[in-house]
């Protein structure tokens, strides 16, 4: 019998590590935590009759499989409590009686050690539960991967593409229940161009009225201002197109729009708060085209709130969300709950050209079902900046894909538990 140990942050490593190393038919022999991270030991080659003689000379071991088959659940669950016992609590000495006065301090240490014990106890049956829920999940994705091949190879095609996993799940679960092979090769990118929204707005400037450009800060809302502006002042003229300011925070912010507008030849307006953005608004209903930079804040930051008030409190104005493709998809799925109150309208996604994987940002769109208006990848004004296409979307961000393909403990991490569970 071979027993080696292995030292891992948390237990889903360890587990991978020993997987990795000594193969699926590793039993696992004992577990415990410590400072930096969770002790595994593990063997191969097992003996039981080997590990009994052990246990009589005080080293109890606690067995579970590293892939544990379905026939072989019964003999997980007699050996799971045991692997409580892996660390077994020393012994207590009963004190003798005291007096009242003196039985607090006496039982000081007693209830230090039993609270000692109780903290290592939560540890380890909280490593335990993760291993058996790493043990379910495997299950769970290989008996999918047996029964549904196809549905399996959507759903690893997906992740792939870096498609959120209850977008995935929720993009898979709408497959007609017979598909080809074929059909599993080409259906994940048209299953994601027919759930991504777009508006249907052109560059033309056609579409007359009051635009207000949110998002967080960094995400490009005043070169996006400035490529919608000419584009407007191309088609109808710079007397009819004109921009307010209301991003007061951000040094050098009104500056920067005030060059646009220099350039453009369009006329730029500041409004500090809801009754001067109203005012201002008055003053321009009859240009064709008004375009509002505002602040970037983030969700946390306390201004969100009332820079949201002002804006609402303007009549007949379209909000549009800006978010910036490189992002994190947590940090986008963040900044679109920010920003719901305002009730959107659409979306811009910019920064095309500076995101490594548009997965992310197409899980964010689909899962709050935002219209997407425009898409941009580059600072050139006016040219780097187009009219949203959800097929032409989805090819590039198939194309810029460089990832490899996943591997099941991944997709065992991010499907089997639902799996099991549906």
């Amino acid at each position: 019998m071979k027993i080696k140990r292995f030292v891992a942050p948390d237990m889903r490593q360890a587990m991978r590590e020993v997987r990795e190393e000594q193969g699926p038919e590793a039993v696992i022999l004992s577990t415990r935590r410590l400072d930096e991270g969770i002790e595994v030991v593990a063997a191969i080659d097992y003996d039981e009759s080997l590990v009994r003689e052990a246990a009589r000379h005080g080293a109890p071991f606690a067995t579970v499989p590293v892939e544990a088959e379905a026939a072989s659940k019964p003999r997980l669950a007699e050996t799971a409590p045991a692997a409580l016992l892996t660390r077994p609590p020393a012994a207590v000495a009963v004190p003798p009686p005291l007096s009242p006065a003196n039985d607090m301090p006496a039982m000081r240490p007693l209830m230090e050690q039993a609270a000692q014990d109780t903290a290592q106890m939560r540890s380890e049956l909280g490593s335990l539960r993760e291993m058996l829920e790493m043990q379910l999940s495997s299950l769970a994705w290989n008996d999918m991967e047996r029964r549904q091949p196809l549905r399996a190879r959507v759903l690893r095609e997906m992740t792939r593409l870096g498609i959120e996993a209850d977008v995935a799940r929720a993009l898979v679960a709408e497959l007609p229940d017979q598909i080809s092979a074929e059909q599993a090769r080409y259906l994940p990118l048209g299953m994601l161009s027919r759930s991504l929204t777009v508006s249907g707005r052109d560059l033309c400037g056609d579409d007359s009225g009051v635009i207000a450009l949110v998002g967080p800060t960094g995400v490009g809302k005043t070169t996006t201002i400035a490529k919608l502006a000419a584009r407007a002042v191309m088609r109808h003229g710079a007397e009819k197109v004109a921009l307010v300011s209301t991003d007061h925070y951000r040094i050098g912010a009104a500056a920067q729009l005030e060059h646009y507008g220099r350039l453009l030849g369009a006329r730029v307006y500041p409004a500090y708060d809801a009754a001067s953005l109203r005012k201002v608004l008055e003053m321009l209903r009859g240009s064709h085209t008004v375009l509002i930079d505002t602040a970037g804040v983030a969700g946390s930051d306390p201004r969100l709130t009332q820079q949201l008030e002002i804006l609402a409190d303007a009549s007949g104005l379209r909000a549009c969300l800006v978010l910036a493709a490189n992002a994190q998809s947590q940090a986008l799925d963040e900044a679109v709950r920010a920003y719901l109150p305002l009730k959107p309208h659409a979306c811009i996604l910019t920064k095309l050209d500076e995101a490594p994987a548009l997965g992310g940002a197409l899980s964010v769109l689909i899962r709050h079902r935002l219209p997407l208006d425009y898409t941009t990848d580059g600072q050139r004004v006016p040219e780097d900046i187009a009219t949203a296409d959800a097929r032409v979307l989805v090819c590039r961000a198939a194309q810029s894909l460089k990832s490899p393909a996943p591997d099941d403990g991944m997709m065992a991490e991010r499907f089997g538990l639902a799996v099991a569970s549906a």
